[in-house]
């Protein structure tokens, strides 16, 4: 297992500028219900191919659990933002480079029926969940090993509307892919959030563990810690950095999981997965650390290394990988 890490030496102070693109999250996609959210997924942006860079980067890992067992087993989590936008830039460049044994992905914003034949990869079977409102939310679920079993949603009826949950059952676990409730600018949705949706997937999270371990990957639309985004002070009231928010997913984590990361690098410090599109953000690194891979306790034995991959570009997150040894 890698050594906890020092924290980093302070950065300079931001610019009032960069920290309004810090408070700005931004996601445009996810207003909720009652906000102005777009039906149609916008045209893909002027941005960097997600191919750009790739050959160039290491993805080998020589990481080990505690006990000394390498690593056998990868998964990697990207919430896209928009598939057909990240078929554009050549995101399944990033498939064939990191060569997981199972890639999940959030914010598909694609209905089924219009995902593009391109998306299909020889040695992979893939699973997808689409909201019922086109342009909006939904995952996705590449894997190498077909699942024993596959379902869509919590089983909830109001939640299930939105394809925000795949759950992939394996010999050895459960895989919970999902793309959590953004609470929306202005919290329009933070009741709903923190109330309802936040309630009602722990109990399912916790029902899962009593069959066997659980991983859950993807964006949890959460900075769980001040250190976990660029300017904790500013954002006190802004969605993903609530109380509310903050304290729920502390209660996960309380009934029996670990945030993968933060075990590993309890102090790490810039180490985020989405950036504002605004200002130079990413650029600048002003950003928050919204996207995990968290796990039940008693699977820990299993865990060789969580990385975050913020050099790999086509999304306003980026991908993260967790490294097994089973």
């Amino acid at each position: 297992m890698p050594p906890k890490r020092k924290a980093a030496a302070a950065k300079p102070k931001a610019t009032a500028k960069e920290d309004t693109a810090a408070i700005e999250q931004t996601k445009e996609e996810d207003t909720g219900e009652n906000g102005a959210s777009s039906t149609t997924e916008p045209p893909p942006k002027l941005a960097k191919k997600v191919s750009d860079g790739l050959k160039s980067m290491d993805f080998s890992s020589t990481s080990k659990t505690e006990d000394e067992r390498a690593w056998n087993f990868k998964i990697a989590s990207w919430n896209v933002n928009g598939v057909r936008a990240w078929m554009n830039k050549d995101g399944l460049s990033y498939l064939s480079q990191e060569k997981p044994d199972i890639l999940c992905i959030q914010e598909t914003k694609c209905s089924q029926n219009k995902l593009p034949k391109e998306l299909n990869v020889d040695g992979y079977k893939a699973y997808w969940s689409s909201a019922q409102k086109e342009g909006y939310a939904g995952t996705g679920l590449y894997t190498k090993t077909e699942p024993i079993s596959v379902k869509y949603g919590i089983g909830i009826e109001k939640h299930d509307t939105e394809g925000r949950v795949i759950t992939a059952e394996y010999e050895k676990f459960y895989l919970v892919t999902a793309y959590i409730p953004n609470s929306g600018q202005g919290l329009v949705r933070l009741g709903y959030r923190t109330k309802e949706w936040d309630q009602d997937f722990m109990a399912y999270m916790k029902d899962l563990d009593k069959k066997k371990p659980v991983i859950l990957c993807g964006d949890l639309n959460v900075a769980h810690l001040d250190i976990d985004l660029t300017n904790p002070k500013q954002n006190k009231r802004n969605a993903g950095f609530t109380p509310e928010e903050r304290a729920e997913f502390g209660k996960l984590l309380e009934s029996g999981f670990i945030d993968t990361f933060r075990t590993l690098y309890p102090d790490k410090e810039g180490v985020y997965t989405f950036w504002s599109n605004f200002r130079q953000a990413r650029e600048k690194n002003i950003g928050w650390r919204l996207d995990y891979f968290v796990m039940s306790e008693r699977f820990k034995k299993n865990l060789c290394d969580s990385v975050v991959r913020p050099a790999v570009m086509g999304s306003d997150h980026c991908p993260l990988v967790l490294y097994l040894a089973l």
